[in-house]
């Protein structure tokens, strides 16, 4: 049977509008209290009626997450991440799909989320990264936070969760260079992402520190997908002086690489190595399994709900930019080159 107020209050040993007070967050309730509470809240698994304390207090508990898909296991994640804090703090989820190309898109996002009178939006790239965006939930003081690529705050107009896509591609171009490949290349995500711009840049820079020439032909552009992958490596892989590993922009990308590969009859990876971006599922259902950079998407969501949260409830001592460095993970897709 679903728990209801009454039997956490009964649980709690304290009065309904005490359990009532703590589910508002009011900031008058002692912090043993407060405690005493949730642990009731947890325990029954007490789900509070969003509508009803919308109706009673004229404040909104959902949250809203906006996408443009880069691919589908990012967004699960994201998702799974979002939801798990939605649900410990009584929070409804909002999800909301969208081309962050289509013409008017600014403007009719910003509709949609004051008419769906929304507590806030957890924003992932691009859309974290379009001023005009940012701007316009600002005018309509909407309670916002972004997910970004990078290791530096842009600004303070919102709690932000970073992440290094820059160093941790260095690192994995690096983790190449120490198996002695000298011809690297880069298939890329969509250039509407930061996150591909700076793994691009890790991948320069890693080349840079320790001498190796930058062969432009073997930056290719692509999209976060399979299709790109295969394309991409197809490309490479039939040049005068191919290349001995791939930088996938993604692990997605990088199963389209080690497609592309076993078809052309190249051995992964003796003959070449493929590495790839994220540890998604993608990472760990391909034959061999993909070395990759480990990016936690769903720890990265919940920090930045959390985060969310507590700035729409004016906890500022809890809105914390958070940063994270995906780490990598070698598996069998990279080797030495011999």
């Amino acid at each position: 049977m679903k728990s209801n107020i009454n039997d956490v209050a009964k649980h709690a040993g304290v009065s309904i509008k005490t359990v009532s007070r703590v589910m508002n967050n009011e900031p008058s309730v002692r912090q043993a209290t407060r405690d005493k509470v949730m642990l009731s809240v947890n325990a029954l698994n007490y789900q509070p009626n969003s509508a009803a304390r919308n109706l009673a207090a004229t404040k909104s508990y959902t949250i809203a997450f906006i996408y443009d898909n880069p691919n589908a296991y990012y967004v699960i994640d994201m998702q799974q991440g979002i939801l798990s804090e939605c649900r410990k703090q009584g929070y409804d989820l909002l999800i909301h799909p969208c081309d962050s190309l289509a013409e008017g898109i600014v403007e009719n996002l910003s509709t949609m989320i004051r008419h769906a009178q929304i507590a806030g939006v957890v924003l992932t790239p691009p859309f974290s990264e379009m001023p005009e965006f940012i701007d316009e939930l600002t005018k309509h003081d909407i309670k916002f936070v972004r997910i970004l690529s990078g290791n530096e705050i842009p600004d303070q107009r919102s709690p932000c969760v970073m992440v290094d896509d820059y160093a941790a591609a260095f690192e994995i171009t690096e983790h190449l260079i120490k198996l002695g490949h000298k011809h690297i290349s880069f298939i890329s995500g969509g250039k509407s992402h930061k996150s591909t711009s700076e793994r691009l840049k890790g991948y320069k820079a890693a080349l840079t520190a320790n001498q190796i020439p930058l062969d432009p032909q073997y930056i290719v552009d692509g999209e976060y997908s399979f299709e790109s992958g295969v394309q991409g490596a197809q490309y490479l892989l039939n040049l005068p002086n191919r290349p001995t590993a791939i930088f996938s922009c993604n692990d997605e990308i990088a199963a389209g690489a080690l497609f592309a590969s076993r078809l052309m009859n190249v051995d992964i990876p003796q003959q070449l190595s493929i590495v790839g971006f994220e540890n998604s599922p993608f990472s760990r259902q391909t034959w061999p399994k993909l070395t990759t950079a480990n990016q936690p998407n769903d720890q990265i969501a919940q920090n930045a709900t959390k985060m969310l949260i507590a700035a729409t409830r004016k906890q500022k001592e809890q809105t914390v930019n958070g940063l994270f460095v995906p780490e990598l993970l070698i598996r069998d897709s990279s080797a030495k080159h011999v």
